[in-house]
């Protein structure tokens, strides 16, 4: 004998199961909240105490190229956390605390804060091209900042500006600074060239942070002439510029390290030469000394850099 289910059961069923999904849906609908419950409604939120008049002010960074919500790597592209991209989760950062202060965002790069998360920030994002060999640089191993250098704020990044970058360069190297101000220079001060013409900042892979992987690369990328190769070259001249040239700035002519024929004497012994040491008490009107004025040694061997003539083995032609 068949028994026939009771309607009324299959009906409390049906109740229990839709309230066990219910409570499921609601449970997960708890943690998507508490998930999101730490980011703020976007960059309203932040320009309404970061707009233009207020300190610190961030408005200008919908100027830049930071600020493109249609730029795929911007961190306003997908429209979600805007600011927080970068910052992280900072909903509570809105809300002021009983003393009057407010909470930092969960990602500070105030002065002071540690390099690491605000540096893991950037690279999440700039790490290909002359970021690949951030680690191990100078200024990676030295914990300087991304931001120590860089404005993402602002309409235009200070350092792509030729002036504005070496004022952010020299404020470490003031040395380098005082040397520009030199007799004989290359000219940073004007404006014609600044310091990533030669470093590169970002590029641990070369001595002293060079665009080119020798120091000669480097000059040779504005002084192609002086690269050769020659028939007869000058030994120093190929091995390395700085032996004869400070980059940066000298007191004698073309950037020399010594006066010549002080800096030539250096190598080349002055006996049986038409030439004694040049110093400002021995610079006479005598036959020999004649040969050392105006620009001495160069008077006769001008090609000091070397030389393709047959007869430029001494660097006269």
């Amino acid at each position: 004998m068949l028994i026939k289910p009771d309607p009324r059961h299959r009906l409390s069923s049906v109740f229990v199961f839709l309230l066990l999904l219910c409570n499921i849906s609601l449970a997960i609908g708890d943690e998507n909240v508490q998930a999101t419950a730490e980011y703020s409604k976007g960059a309203s939120q932040c320009m309404s105490c970061h707009r233009e008049g207020r300190e610190p002010a961030a408005h200008e960074v919908f100027l830049g190229p930071m600020g493109i919500s249609g730029a795929e790597k911007s961190p306003f592209a997908d429209g979600a956390h805007d600011c927080e991209t970068c910052h992280g989760p900072s909903a509570s950062h809105r809300k002021k605390l009983k003393d009057g202060t407010r909470p930092s965002p969960q990602v500070s790069f105030a002065e002071g804060t540690p390099t690491g998360p605000q540096n893991e920030i950037c690279l999440a994002c700039h790490s290909d091209g002359n970021m690949i060999h951030w680690f191990g640089s100078v200024h990676e191993e030295e914990e300087v900042a991304c931001t120590s250098c860089h404005d993402v704020h602002a309409q235009q990044d200070p350092v792509m500006d030729k002036l504005g970058q070496q004022e952010k360069c020299f404020a470490c190297h003031p040395r380098t600074r005082a040397e520009t101000f030199r007799a004989s220079s290359h000219p940073l001060r004007f404006g014609q060239m600044t310091c990533t013409d030669c470093h590169n900042p970002h590029d641990g892979a070369n001595d002293f942070l060079l665009v080119r992987s020798t120091v000669n690369d480097t000059c040779y990328t504005c002084h192609a002439e002086k690269r050769g190769p020659f028939l007869f070259e000058h030994a120093p001249v190929s091995e390395d510029c700085t032996l004869c040239h400070r980059a940066h700035g000298s007191n004698h002519d073309a950037l020399l390290t010594q006066r010549s024929p002080l800096l030539c004497q250096q190598c080349h012994s002055p006996g049986g030469h038409p030439a004694t040491a040049y110093t400002s008490e021995s610079a006479e009107n005598s036959f020999q000394n004649r040969f050392l004025l105006a620009q001495s040694c160069a008077n006769c061997h001008s090609q000091v850099h070397g030389s393709n003539h047959p007869s430029g083995v001494t660097g006269l032609r």
